[in-house]
Formats: C-alpha cells, sequence, structure tokens
C-alpha cells in the first residue's frame, strides 16, 4: 500500500464484521492508527488480531 494515511486517526465503528472490518483492515494497511468499536467484543479481537498481524 501506499501509506496515504500515516499519521492519521480512524474510529470506525461496526469494526467487528462486515464493512466495517474491511475498512478497519484498509485503514491500517494505508498506515492509520484504527479505534475499533463494535457491541461484538469477540469481532473486534478478530479484527485487532488480523491488524496486528499485519504489522498494523
Amino acid at each position: 500500500m501506499t501509506g496515504r494515511l500515516t499519521g492519521k486517526v480512524a474510529i470506525v465503528t461496526g469494526a467487528g464484521s462486515g464493512m466495517g472490518k474491511a475498512i478497519s483492515q484498509l485503514f491500517a494497511k494505508e498506515g492509520a492508527k484504527v479505534v475499533l468499536a463494535d457491541i461484538n467484543a469477540q469481532g473486534i479481537e478478530e479484527v485487532k488480531q488480523a491488524i496486528e498481524q499485519a504489522g498494523g
């Protein structure tokens, strides 16, 4: 990726699944610090781990 969001912070609601999950992972790949929010705690943990494993 190009790092277009390096130095930015993104707050993503609904980040535990679906579009929120995809957006969170894309923003992290682009260099943003991502705040994950969802009522699905297990989904949030899975997304967090995926982002960390990818280097985010």
